[in-house]
């Protein structure tokens, strides 16, 4: 893929920089859109703005939804008021209103004020809607047909409007009041006689998900059902837009990204890595680190602490780093798998008990046999007093052990008490595990060697 944009990227270029722009215009007809977009992305911003102005106009505004967020804003505000209104205009409404709110008031003002009445009707509509809710990733691009239809007449619909929707794979029936009573797909309407009544041929057993619902949750319902579009209705099931697979895929990504940023304590951003200033890329990673770096002090003063101790056997001092590095990974291996869990909506805070228990005893077992191993590597490979061995051993099972619950235990709290799971993965259990590592390790030696 990436050796196909360079070659089109060399393509493109060579065609701007010598002018051919009449073959430069057929050759971009040729490509796909979000080839297209891939090329334009990674040309600087002039060039890019000289292709999007040569490019036919019944692609630039499919090329424009698939460019990044700076591009189209560069795009944008290089344009004249109503070029800007034109591409706003030939956008789909979802993905107009998803660029323009993140573009600056007076910007968004003076589009919509040079757009057409009922696109800026439409990208209101969606605007409403909370950030991250369905009604803010829908389309109201669908196609509706009544029950009284004919087959005969929603085909002739279908072919009236199909061009101005989103997708006419499934046409949704509703009645006078726009309630949801049924659905009918594309595929039935071709091969049913033309003279059938759409309301006795309709699917009456409609999944549907309301406006309020979360993103993430209309991407578990796509996953559950496997729709490659689903209606959205407002509190009293009028319907008032349709989510589409492709705006799904996006979500899933945009998820995915925002969890591993958190898990590895980073400020979610949804800017491409090298769109990112150095001062951005700071700013989101820097308050965690803070964090995590006052966190750590409490390690310290836990040392500092048990100087004695180590002083008197100074090979005990050894084997802190393998302590606590082996109950930062046994902690975040729990809270991987907890946090996917709860993800995919396999694990409910009421099933914390039932997390724990199965974790305790995938701990007891990964504990015994890295004691067991560690145990002969100390006596055979090390050499130290049996003693010293049985503590450090004896420290690793009870480390594994309550690495495991709080891995297991913090997602699932976090998450019943609102807060994000992801942010509860490594970084911050590492940090927790460490502290606990060194008190457990610590009192057990003193117990055991009597210091």
């Amino acid at each position: 893929m990436e050796d196909k944009n360079k070659e089109y990227e060399e393509l493109l270029r060579e065609l701007l920089e010598s002018r051919q722009y009449t073959k430069l215009r057929q050759t971009c007809a040729d490509m796909q859109t979000a080839d297209i977009a891939a090329v334009m992305d990674d040309m600087e911003d002039e060039e890019s703005l000289k292709i999007f102005r040569i490019l036919p106009k019944s692609m630039a505004a499919d090329v424009f939804a698939d460019l990044e967020f700076d591009d189209q804003q560069y795009i944008i505000q290089s344009l004249s008021d109503k070029e800007a209104s034109s591409v706003i205009d030939n956008l789909m409404a979802d993905d107009a209103a998803d660029f323009l709110e993140e573009m600056p008031a007076n910007v968004v003002k003076k589009i919509l004020s040079n757009a057409r009445p009922d696109t800026r009707a439409d990208i209101n509509h969606l605007l409403r809607y909370p950030e991250d809710s369905a009604g803010s990733i829908m389309t109201v691009e669908y196609v509706d047909l009544k029950e009284s239809m004919t087959v005969r007449d929603a085909i002739e619909r279908i072919r009236k409007i199909g061009l101005d929707t989103e997708t006419v794979n499934v046409c949704y029936v509703l009645n006078q009041q726009r309630v949801l009573v049924g659905t009918v797909a594309l595929r039935y309407l071709v091969i049913a006689d033309p003279d059938t009544i759409i309301g006795e041929m309709m699917n009456e057993n409609i999944i549907s998900i309301n406006t309020t619902t979360d993103q993430e949750e209309a991407a578990m319902a796509f996953q559950k059902y496997d729709f490659t579009a689903m209606p959205v209705v407002d509190n009293e099931d009028r319907m008032v837009g349709i989510i589409t697979i492709d705006d799904i895929v996006d979500i899933i990504q945009e998820e995915a990204t925002e969890d591993i940023e958190k898990m590895a304590a980073i400020l979610p951003t949804d800017r491409p890595y090298f769109k990112s200033s150095i001062l951005e890329t700071y700013k989101a990673r820097m308050p965690w680190l803070l964090f995590l770096m006052i966190s750590a002090t409490f390690t310290g003063a836990i040392i500092t602490r048990a100087e004695g101790a180590l002083a008197k056997y100074v090979i005990l001092t050894a084997y802190i780093p393998m302590l606590m590095d082996t109950g930062g990974n046994a902690g975040s291996q729990a809270s991987v798998s907890v946090i996917r869990g709860i993800s995919l909506g396999e694990i409910e805070f009421k099933e914390t008990l039932k997390a724990v228990w199965k974790e305790i005893r995938v701990a007891a077992m990964c504990g015994v046999t890295l004691s067991f191993c560690n145990f002969i590597k100390l006596l055979v490979i090390d050499r130290i007093p049996i003693p010293v061995a049985a503590i450090v051993c004896m420290t690793l099972i009870i480390v594994v052990l309550i690495a495991k619950v709080i891995g297991c235990v913090l997602p699932l709290t976090a998450e019943h008490i609102g807060f994000d799971p992801a942010v509860m993965a490594s970084p911050f259990i590492t940090t927790i595990v460490d502290a606990i590592s060194l008190t457990v390790y610590f009192s057990i030696a003193k117990v055991v060697l009597h210091i």
